[in-house]
């Protein structure tokens, strides 16, 4: 017997319109053409530019996105169904969505009884009207028409006939697709997976799924809907919305290709998944989620020493997918959790040969674990814990360079504060001693060090600290806590951490810094 094949999954985008939406979420018009580009190479079907009707950063998007091409999504605009008392041709907002120039239009309208009576104020044979003309007039015009059903499942609770009239009011003037929004983010698996059901049983066109993460549960509410009969799902990208957000796109797509075995994307696009989630995030000034679904550096992380010895012989035991599907990797992590097959496997991640009959595993792993126990985090610090490995495989620390002395201070003057440091520092038998001002005192201190090495290590210019953090460890000491500081550093083509641990803030800085800078020579 044949197998069936089951329909493929177009992918909406929203990330530019309903996206943007979201709390801190700001996007330039230049940012939404950049994203729009990564989006159609990604291979997404649709790409909802925006709201013309709305503002003008909008109307100037669609206006230079018609000057580019698009080699396989459509863009999309958005807006709302015509106006009551007002004639379809006669609507601004109407007018606007033609003059966008994108091939698709979306427009929304009510779906609840609720909503007609109490928000738009008008009779519900009026917005049955208000559909139907405005679908029939963006049709007449050319346009392939996306009908959103805002608030359908609360409708379709509150009055199933009128809701059912809506989508068919839809369909009947034209739609191509009628798209069934959980706009409150309140609905269950079970109760959205009947709906979408009934919908597309009394649809003759295409069913598509719109969801919100209002109780978390954005994403299975949308792959419910799959399951049920839907053949579009609209989400953004890293699941950016209002409130807490739509369907995560970066957790539906890969959820609906390999746990569900349905085509959504062309093959071999899923493994720039976390590229394109980590491009967004950028775009979007926003840090990646260590923890997000298949593309967080967590994601693929193990820390448990049990579960460290089962993936090395059998990956798939604590890992659902191989993560290089998705453009992800394995990380294995180094803690007082750690066992044996951590270390070994963790060091070869860094470079460093170490196996299991090794003599200096044994004293090196108690060692992890002693200076874990002191405060020290080597899993955000992978570049102290390389020169760590490194002293026990080579049974020294051949610093390349040594900090004699240093001395912080401030001072202020009628109008700042200014801080200034001074180090000595010692690379073989030559000695720098320099002066350096900075915003506060780490500051001051990482600019005096660099200052003294970069005339001995000239490519340290490249190097640069990107992030720092400062956490207390005994906060019922007082001020003699001990602190723990982890720095991030780059050189423009990679990233490292490293960590200090101190009662001194200065001091905990210090030897961060200090691993930093000794990293960034070793790897060269």
């Amino acid at each position: 017997m044949q197998r069936r094949t089951r329909p493929a999954v177009e992918i909406y985008d929203t990330t530019l319109r309903d996206g943007s939406q979201g709390e801190g979420i700001n996007f330039s018009v230049m940012d939404k053409l950049r994203i729009a580009e990564k989006l159609d190479a990604f291979g997404v079907h649709y790409i909802e530019g925006g709201w013309p009707g709305s503002n003008p950063k909008d109307i100037e998007f669609f206006a230079q996105a018609q000057r580019r091409k698009f080699r396989k999504a459509r863009l999309a605009a958005f807006g709302s169904t015509r106006r009551k008392g007002v004639a379809v041709d006669r609507d601004p907002q109407v007018r606007l969505l033609i003059e966008a120039g994108t091939p698709v239009v979306t427009i929304y309208g009510k779906t609840s009884l609720l909503h007609v009576r109490d928000v738009l104020g008008c009779t519900p044979e009026e917005n049955l009207s208000m559909i139907a003309d405005t679908v029939r007039y963006l049709k007449d015009h050319g346009k392939f028409v996306i009908y959103d059903a805002e608030h359908c499942f609360d409708g379709y609770k509150l009055d199933p006939a009128y809701a059912t009239a809506t989508w068919q009011a839809a369909e009947q003037a034209g739609a191509d697709l009628v798209v069934l929004c959980d706009t409150n983010g309140g609905c269950l698996p079970g109760e959205l997976a009947a709906i979408t059901q009934t919908a597309v049983a009394r649809l003759r066109c295409r069913v598509g799924i719109h969801t919100h993460d209002d109780i978390g549960l954005g994403v299975a509410n949308a792959l419910a809907a799959v399951e049920a009969g839907a053949t579009q799902v609209q989400g953004t990208i890293n699941g950016y919305g209002e409130r807490t957000g739509n369907c995560n796109l970066i957790s539906a797509i890969p959820s609906i290709a390999f746990k569900m075995n349905r085509p959504c994307l062309p093959k071999g696009r899923l493994r720039r998944l976390r590229e394109v989630s980590q491009f967004v995030d950028e775009i979007a000034n926003l840090r990646p989620n260590p923890r997000q679904p298949w593309v967080g550096t967590s994601a693929f992380a193990h820390k448990g020493g049990t579960h460290v010895n089962a993936v090395q012989k059998f990956a798939a035991s604590y890992e659902h997918i191989d993560p290089a599907l998705v453009g992800n990797e394995r990380n294995v992590l180094v803690s007082d959790l750690a066992g044996r097959s951590n270390l070994v496997m963790k060091a070869r991640e860094l470079g460093f040969r170490l196996t299991n009959d090794m003599p200096e595993l044994k004293p090196l792993l108690a060692l992890i674990k002693q200076r874990e126990h002191e405060g020290y985090e080597y899993e955000a610090a992978p570049a102290s814990l390389a020169l760590l490995i490194r002293g026990a495989l080579e049974h020294k620390r051949d610093l390349l360079f040594t900090v004699d002395m240093y001395h912080v201070s401030m001072r202020r003057d009628a109008r700042d504060s200014i801080c200034e440091a001074t180090v000595k520092v010692r690379v073989g038998s030559t000695v720098h001693h320099t002066v350096a001002e900075g915003d506060g005192p780490v500051n001051a201190l990482d600019g005096a060090l660099r200052a003294a090495l970069i005339r001995s290590f000239p490519q340290l210019s490249k190097v640069m600290l990107t992030d720092y953090k400062v956490r207390i460890l005994n906060a019922g000491a007082g001020t003699a806590a001990k602190t723990r500081v982890l720095i991030e550093s780059t050189d423009g083509r990679r990233e490292w951490g490293t960590v200090g641990v101190s009662e001194n803030i200065i001091e905990a800085s210090l030897q961060a810094l200090a691993d930093s800078i000794e990293y960034a020579l070793l790897r060269r």
